[in-house]
C-alpha cells in the first residue's frame, strides 16, 4: 500500500557539526544544508554526507525524520513554532508518515521486532531502505532546538536506515510504501 507524504526537507552535510561540549556551539558547516534533490546510492548513503561510504556506518548511513514529531515538540515546550528540520541534522524530514514506528525495537516481553523495510519514491523511481535503530536525540538538542527539546525528542527524533538500492529524491510530494 501506498502512502502518500511530503518530503519537507533534504540535508547532506560533509562534516559533523555536534561535536565537543553543546555549551560551546556546534561547528561550522562549510556547505549549504538544505538541498532540493540528493542521491542516494545502495548500500552506500547520501552521496556527499560524511556516512556516505562509511562501513561504520553501514546501518544508519541515511536518517529519516518525522516533521510532525517537531511540531509536538513546538507544544510541548510551548515555542512559537516548529522548528526548522534541518537543526536535527537528519537527512531526510518526511510529513504524512510516523517514521519512528518502522525503527527496530523490543516489546515489554523483550522480543526483538526488526526494523521494517520500505520505499520512498519522489517521482524519480522508489528507493528502497532498511530501517534499523531509532536516530535518538542528544544533549545538542537543547543547545540547538530550545531547552528541554533532548528530553521531549526522545522516542520522536527518527530513525536510523541503510539504502538497499539506488536513485535519487527531491523536496515535494512522495509515495511510502511499507514493503514487510
Amino acid at each position: 500500500m501506498s502512502i502518500p507524504v511530503e518530503i519537507v526537507a533534504l540535508m547532506v552535510s560533509p562534516i559533523h557539526a555536534f561535536e565537543g561540549r553543546p555549551q560551546d556551539g556546534p561547528r561550522p558547516d562549510p556547505a549549504p544544508v538544505g538541498r532540493s534533490e540528493v542521491e542516494i546510492r545502495a548500500e552506500l548513503g547520501i552521496v556527499g554526507d560524511r556516512y556516505f561510504g562509511q562501513t561504520v556506518h553501514k546501518n544508519a548511513a541515511v536518517t529519516f525524520l518525522d516533521a510532525a514529531g517537531l511540531d509536538d515538540l513546538a507544544e510541548t515546550l510551548q515555542l512559537p513554532a516548529a522548528p526548522d528540520p534541518l537543526l536535527l541534522r537528519r537527512n531526510i524530514a518526511l510529513r504524512g508518515f510516523p517514521i519512528d514506528t518502522l525503527a527496530a525495537h523490543r516489546t515489554p516481553d523483550g522480543t526483538r521486532i526488526p526494523g521494517r523495510r520500505f520505499t520512498l519514491d519522489s517521482g524519480a523511481g522508489p528507493i528502497e531502505f532498511q530501517a534499523y535503530r531509532p536516530a535518538n536525540p542528544c544533549a545538542w538538542m537543547d543547545t540547538v532546538l530550545a531547552p528541554g527539546a533532548f528530553k521531549a525528542l526522545r522516542g520522536h527524533a527518527g530513525v536510523r536506515t541503510s539504502p538497499l538500492t539506488s536513485g535519487s529524491l527531491h523536496l515535494g510530494p512522495a509515495a511510502l510504501t511499507l514493503l514487510d
